[in-house]
């Protein structure tokens, strides 16, 4: 199980379909806005 680091939602890695990787890490998304939010400014959402 992977959480989305925008908004917080846990997801199922066989079913989320937006990734990135980003620093060696990849990060699951639950939707394209999610995914665009981090895309702009990745290490504002990584811990």
């Amino acid at each position: 199980m992977f959480r989305d680091p925008v908004c917080g939602m846990v997801l199922d890695e066989n079913t989320a379909k937006f990734k990135i990787t980003y620093e060696g890490e990849t990060y699951h998304f639950c939707s394209l806005v999610c995914k665009k939010r981090f895309k702009r400014h990745p290490a504002k959402f990584v811990k």
